[in-house]
């Protein structure tokens, strides 16, 4: 049996015998000759076939076979999974790729049923309830190739630099934000466990243990029965985390770095391939990012005529638009950081400025969309319980956090980033569903 090869090394094969495996992409079947796309992870491929439709009593058993070959093509239902043999020949009249294989057998190893239940158009929960089948699209596939690529640019750049990689536990003994966004559950009978929501608490504990610099690649848990394009109840965040800084500019510094460096490595990876597929060209952010105070955010929006609705002072998602069109026409820019946040609005573990009261804090919008907070922590103990008790928290129930503090800990600070909305923004996608391998929302827990 001849070696697999994947269809993106074909153009790297001299003209002759190969084997290509795969799924049906589309069968012409016409009457002299037959037409079939294969497509495996890697790229699709043209077969063909000189089509035999009869054979006499007398055939040989090469024209048999020839004639059990087209017999065979002609019943393959799209998705049917198979492996081919035949000759590669180069031919650049070919539109798909410059070359095709002359099919000389072929083996099924899993058929199809003949009806696909989803096409590229149908609606998006239609396509979610068979994911695997709208994964198979070459749009998609290019997509979490990409997100590969992005995450080991993140990991390469903070492993460069030696940080360590934490992995924190997704079962808590309490909340690890807050307590409307809990996911509850039994814990073998006599206690309740929740899902995190984020790994802060444990970002900063690696703080108090001396690690320095640390970062998280995992999955968090929201009971946020939002049904938004950016909201899902699990979602992948990147975290990171950092010692002995003077402010939470030292943290936008860093991510500004990261980003800059990991979509310069997707960029040369596939930025070919997101121009051909998506029809965006991957703009690789310069640095730095401008920084624009959250007081000064609201008056921009209000200038270009729209007045934010929200009481508690934040930008809503209009706003975030309104101030991504003022920076990208301002400065060209995709990426901004909108600092000093009122504490009222932030965690009881942000860091607070002496003269100003405001947090040492900032979100990050692409594209107009938040996708990071990041903030210098507070790490004075007595501060934090203080902080607490503002916020209605009590702190003996924050208590094994606070233990963190009360042995010492460093001045830290770090960042949580959401992947699924640096992947809808960077493809241009509406919903962050499109780029999820499987979304989890309120109403959706299959497949």
């Amino acid at each position: 049996m001849n070696e697999r090869v994947l269809v993106k090394h074909l153009q790297d094969l001299a003209d002759g015998p190969v084997s290509v495996s795969g799924w049906v992409e589309t069968v012409r079947d016409q009457k002299k000759v037959q037409f079939v796309i294969l497509r495996d992870e890697t790229g699709a491929v043209q077969l063909v076939n000189p089509a035999t439709r009869e054979v006499g009593d007398d055939a040989t058993p090469e024209a048999t076979a020839a004639l059990e070959l087209t017999e065979t093509i002609s019943a393959l239902a799209t998705g049917t999974f198979l492996t081919v043999t035949g000759h590669l020949k180069k031919d650049e009249r070919v539109k798909l790729g410059g070359l095709e294989v002359k099919l000389s057998g072929l083996e099924i190893a899993a058929a199809a049923l003949p009806e696909t239940p989803i096409a590229a158009d149908s609606a998006q929960d239609k396509r979610m309830d068979w994911r695997f089948l709208d994964l198979r699209q070459a749009r998609n596939n290019l997509i979490f190739r990409v997100q590969t690529t992005l995450e080991h640019a993140l990991r390469t750049y903070w492993i460069e630099r030696d940080y360590i990689e934490i992995h924190s536990p997704k079962l808590m003994a309490s909340a690890s934000e807050s307590n409307a966004e809990l996911f509850a559950l039994e814990y073998f009978g006599e206690q309740t466990a929740y899902l995190a929501q984020s790994p802060q608490f444990f970002k900063q504990m690696a703080q108090s243990a001396g690690f320095g610099k640390i970062f998280e690649i995992g999955d968090v848990f929201r009971a946020d029965p939002s049904f938004t394009s950016r909201h899902a109840t699990e979602y992948t965040s990147i975290d990171a985390e950092i010692s002995w800084i003077d402010s939470h500019e030292d943290v936008a510094s860093m991510q500004e770095e990261l980003l800059a460096f990991a979509f310069q490595t997707v960029a040369d990876k596939h930025g070919a391939e997101i121009k051909e597929l998506f029809d965006i060209d991957l703009v690789v952010p310069t640095i730095p990012f401008p920084r624009i105070p959250l007081a000064e955010a609201v008056e921009i929006v209000k200038a270009r005529g729209y007045d934010i609705p929200r009481t508690d002072g934040d930008l809503d998602p209009e706003g975030e638009r309104q101030i991504f069109a003022h920076v990208k026409e301002t400065y060209g820019h995709e990426f901004v950081f909108v600092t000093d946040y009122h504490p009222e609005i932030r965690a009881f573990y942000h860091m607070r400025d002496e003269e100003s009261g405001l947090t040492k804090s900032y979100d990050l919008l692409f594209k107009g969309v938040e996708i990071t907070t990041g903030a210098q922590r507070e790490h004075r103990v007595e501060v934090l319980e203080a902080q607490a008790r503002e916020k209605g928290l009590d702190p003996e129930h924050l208590d094994f956090y606070l233990d963190f503090f009360r042995y010492g800990v460093p001045p830290h600070g770090g960042f949580g980033m959401g992947l699924a909305r640096v992947l809808m923004l960077m493809f241009g996608e509406s919903s962050i569903r499109e780029v999820t391998y499987l979304f989890r929302g309120p109403t959706r827990l299959a497949p």
